[in-house]
């Protein structure tokens, strides 16, 4: 580190949506770019949003000159000191033991404290998911938090939702089912989808493929179909993942984040070779402008800045990972998101589908014991 309706945050409504101007946490000091950008973003959201305000955590000679820049803020964002910035090379146990003056852990302290209703960062991923887990505590019926994003898609809402893309690279068939539960509260609150599609990933679509645990978890995930109102799709393979066969996309963090980064990956590099495709000659330019309006429209669909965010799912209270890189766009859209979120007062009926599940689980567990015990 480098000096410079259920578990709710205490101070926050029964139901989770707060009534009110929504307070949004955010960790000045953990993008790539720098706090500029954080500040920028910040007053992008404040411009697109009159109901939003802002807690901004870091070095406030840092910070103060930059907000001053920004009339969007003013009256609206108030700047709490942290002494200490979390690092990308920071260790998540380092910053569990050494990391309560960082600006991370105290925007995730203004969430718990009921000082705001969400917390975003750009910063390190491992060490704010402990951080989040230490404070926030993890929902009931929930083992391993995961982290959801959204993936452009050809369905009818133009993305599809997928977690876990990173929060733990283990996942039992019970976590792979609370998952699932989780996937389909966010999408459901997101998207207004009354009974979202959950597909399971695997190597193939037949029942007999995959490892003990995704077997395991596809009898679950369809015994509970109706305890967490969604359709069951089955398993899917990577294909599928920005179709328009399913919604919710359920997998482990390892699989969720190397399926992750290498459609990052080859998004962009087919956006390369498409540009450079469209400067290889005269006629290929000529070409670019008459189809500029059709482009223009690709490019703003597929923009990963519109859909920057990761949230982190069943802990007690609403987090937002913004990517390191991203720049004010980006920023204000993992802010933008986060508040929705929020308002959404999703909390409340995800842990209460939770809980009944994890004690459907445990009830047929029982119940195996005692028939075992008989014979």
């Amino acid at each position: 580190m480098t000096s410079n309706q259920d578990h709710l945050p205490t101070g926050q409504p029964d139901d989770g949506a707060p009534r009110g101007k929504v307070i949004v946490s955010v960790d000045a000091m953990g993008s790539d770019q720098g706090p500029s950008v954080v500040v920028a973003g910040c007053a992008r959201s404040a411009r697109s949003d009159s109901n939003l305000g802002f807690l901004l955590h870091g070095d406030s000679a840092v910070l103060e000159p930059l907000v001053a820049r920004q009339p969007a803020l003013t009256g609206r964002c108030t700047i709490v000191h942290a002494d200490e910035t979390v690092t990308m090379d920071d260790k998540p146990s380092h910053v569990m033991r050494h990391g309560k003056k960082t600006s991370m852990w105290s925007t995730i302290g203004a969430l718990k404290n009921g000082q705001a209703h969400a917390a975003v960062s750009c910063g390190n991923t491992g060490a704010l998911m402990a951080v989040s887990m230490i404070q926030l505590r993890r929902m009931e019926g929930v083992n391993r938090p995961a982290i959801a994003c959204l993936w452009p898609a050809r369905g009818k809402h133009g993305f599809n939702t997928m977690l876990d893309v990173g929060a733990d690279i283990k996942a039992e068939a019970e976590d792979l089912l609370a998952y699932a539960i989780m996937g389909v509260t966010y999408f459901r609150n997101g998207f207004g989808e009354e009974r979202p599609r959950v597909g399971l990933l695997n190597v193939g679509t037949e029942e007999h493929k995959g490892r003990a645990e995704i077997k395991e978890a596809h009898e679950l995930i369809a015994d509970h179909a109706e305890i967490g109102r969604y359709e069951f799709v089955g398993f899917v393979e990577g294909s599928d993942i920005p179709s328009d066969r399913v919604d919710v996309i359920v997998t482990d963090g390892f699989t969720g984040n190397i399926a992750l980064k290498t459609g990052e990956g080859t998004a962009k590099l087919v956006a390369d070779f498409l540009r450079e495709s469209l400067k290889s000659s005269a006629l290929a330019l000529l070409g670019a402008m008459l189809a500029k309006g059709a482009l223009g429209k690709l490019t703003a669909r597929i923009d990963p800045r519109r859909v920057n965010g990761g949230v982190f799912l069943g802990l007690n209270g609403t987090v937002v990972k913004s990517h390191g890189s991203a720049d004010a766009t980006g920023v204000a859209a993992a802010i933008g998101l986060a508040a929705k979120l929020a308002q959404s007062g999703y909390h409340g009926r995800m842990a209460e589908r939770l809980v009944i599940a994890a004690q459907a689980v445990q009830n047929a567990a029982d119940a195996s014991a005692q028939n075992g015990d008989r014979s």
